[in-house]
């Protein structure tokens, strides 16, 4: 199939291309501002489907919302009309187009062309009326406040907001790319007006305040839920907005005449990851946990664990090695301590269900 993408240098369209890429559509004729009349004519007489993604939002003069929203679109259109392919047609308009302001306006004369389009030629149309869509490589102050707000918080530059609490709905653009490529693959979507799913609705503060805490994280090490959702998107959207030098962070690391350790990673929900050493025959643990959950996995070396259960008093023990990868558990109501067996310092990763608290460590001695 041979596919268009006007706008294929733009935040939307760089992002597009990649995908259908990625799924195998490799006849794929990107237009942009450098392309010449004649090459966009061509490409349109053989177009099987067009993604219509440029369009002007920032111009100089407010004509330039006419030849480059309205204007451009009809011309598409009509070359479409004329190859007589009954092309596909996708255009990315706005929610502007229900204002009365230039751009809404031009936006609302586009979408018209499209809409007369498919019911002129019965070629498909679909129309996208697109909130604020963000995501990697939109530009920093043009288009998406997210980018500006990614950009300024990496870089120490205050973050202006004239309303906390001002609504906002928000698109993720891996949730555009997917859904765009959809129309090639799924013949049941209907023509018309589409959304995008999901939406996000939140609040410029809101999003300004989770920027901040991804930039804190790196010194306190807890992480937002960064799993699903918004958040998500969020937080891949700030990353990449980091420089190479900014790739990577130090810390903090506690060292004694056994070793050393290290926190990694704390989560607010599902406890945290860290590491130690120990050098040849180092014991390190003998304490137990009414509540707490540990689960080591020896990277380097050789170990011995041993447990005690407090009261009872029966014991166990296991041997470990890096070359064999085995989770050993730590059960509440039993002692345990991991012995160095071996020649070589040994690298021990460990996760615990819960954030260590000072205060509260659930942890009491008794060596075994």
């Amino acid at each position: 199939m041979k596919i268009v993408v006007t706008g294929a240098k733009g935040f939307i369209g760089k992002n597009l291309c990649i995908k259908l890429r990625e799924q195998g559509f490799e006849d794929l004729v990107e237009i942009d501002r450098e392309t010449k009349r004649e090459h966009l004519i061509d490409a349109l007489s053989n177009a099987e489907f067009v993604y219509h993604l440029a369009g002007v939002n920032r111009p100089l003069d407010e004509e330039e919302f006419q030849t480059g929203n309205t204007d451009f679109t009809a011309f598409i259109v009509e070359q479409l009309k004329l190859s007589g392919k009954k092309a596909a047609l996708v255009v990315s308009s706005s929610t502007q187009a229900q204002k009365d302001n230039s751009y809404g306006k031009s936006k609302l004369l586009a979408e018209k062309a499209v809409e007369q389009y498919g019911e002129e030629t019965g070629g498909a149309y679909y129309i996208y009326r697109f909130p604020n869509v963000f995501g990697k490589w939109c530009q920093p102050n043009y288009n998406s406040f997210v980018a500006t707000f990614c950009y300024n918080t990496l870089n120490d530059i205050d973050i202006n907001i004239h309303d906390s609490n001002a609504p906002v709905t928000l698109v993720y653009i891996d949730d555009v790319c997917k859904q765009l490529v959809e129309l090639l693959t799924n013949s049941t979507i209907p023509a018309g007006y589409l959304k995008i799913e999901p939406e996000y609705s939140t609040t410029v503060g809101y999003v300004a305040e989770v920027l901040a805490d991804f930039k804190h994280s790196r010194e306190s090490l807890v992480t937002e839920n960064v799993g699903s959702g918004l958040i998500r998107a969020l937080y891949s959207t700030y990353l990449s907005y980091m420089k190479p030098d900014q790739f990577s962070y130090k810390i903090p690391s506690y060292g004694d005449e056994r070793g050393v350790f290290c926190e990694m990673l704390k989560t607010k929900e599902s406890g945290q990851f860290s590491f130690f050493t120990a050098h040849p025959g180092i014991t390190r643990g003998g304490h137990y946990h009414h509540s707490k959950n540990e689960k080591f996995l020896v990277l380097k070396g050789s170990a011995l664990f041993k447990f005690e259960h407090i009261s009872t008093g029966e014991r166990y023990e296991l041997r470990t090695d890096g070359s064999s990868p085995q989770i050993v558990e730590t059960v509440p109501g039993w002692s345990h301590d991991i012995t160095n067996i071996g020649n070589e310092e040994m690298v021990v990763m460990l996760w615990a269900n819960e954030i260590f608290d000072r205060d509260a460590p659930d942890t009491f001695a008794r060596p075994l």
